[in-house]
């Protein structure tokens, strides 16, 4: 592949928000793990470990992370009461790892409320149609359809160079599956609650759990035709201080 071919390849990924149901072969996963391991580490500690999910365990987080989704819409939509209910039995409250709901600084926050208006507008859901667009975000709960969910931990102990490793890591694997003609989506959603996802692994003494990837094969849904804004250059080019 020369230069404009990786151009073109990089370019031409996107998130897949609806897959098949069709099994992604267990040699075809170690593969797009394999090409992740490639990308770099910091002093080659990598410090990020990956919990694969799929078939019987798949089903089992995605009910469980379901039923909380559930809880926590129902009460939030139910009023005061509602809201006091959710505090006093605390089933569908974020008990995750790392801190997944942060506001958006200022000078972020139009970037975030853009792509979300572009995307439900994309997919005909209107703004004022609540039900529609908390139906939408509960499919990151079944992984948008996706046969494999991986689940990505990264070792306390190196702290925001853990994240930073994990994160190249999952740009390979992501590029890995592109190539292979899947889809990926990563989701920070898979996240909200770590208890679900730590009962199905062994982890070791140390790691949290940082985000999930949903892997799988794209269908035709208009969805993952969706094409986000990507920024010019020059937004993110700091200028020289002379």
């Amino acid at each position: 592949m020369d230069s404009t071919g990786f151009s073109e390849f990089v370019a031409s990924r996107r998130t897949t928000r609806d897959f098949l149901p069709k099994p992604v072969p267990e040699k075809l996963i170690d593969q797009l793990i394999a090409d992740a391991m490639t990308a770099p580490s910091w002093s080659n500690t990598r410090p990020f470990m990956v919990g694969i999910a799929t078939g019987e365990r798949r089903d089992r987080i995605s009910k469980e992370f379901l039923n909380r989704w559930k809880a926590a819409s129902d009460a939030l939509n139910s009023g005061i009461w509602g809201r006091l209910k959710l505090l006093i039995t605390r089933y569908g409250l974020p008990k995750s790892d790392y801190r997944v709901f942060r506001p958006y600084p200022k000078d972020l926050k139009p970037r975030q409320q853009k792509v979300g208006a572009d995307l439900y507008g994309f997919i005909d859901i209107s703004r004022d149609d609540r039900q529609a667009r908390q139906a939408q975000w509960g499919r990151n709960y079944e992984f948008f359809g996706a046969p494999v969910s991986l689940f990505i931990f990264t070792h306390s102990g190196l702290g925001e160079y853990s994240v930073s490793d994990a994160g190249l890591f999952m740009q390979n694997l992501m590029l890995s599956a592109h190539a292979h003609g899947l889809g990926s989506c990563a989701q920070g959603a898979s996240a909200l609650w770590a208890e679900p996802v730590r009962k199905e692994f062994e982890i070791p003494r140390g790691y949290k759990l940082l985000c999930g990837i949903a892997i799988g094969y794209p269908t035709d849904h208009k969805i993952n035709q969706f094409h986000a804004e990507r920024l010019d250059i020059d937004q993110i080019k700091l200028l020289p201080n002379d």
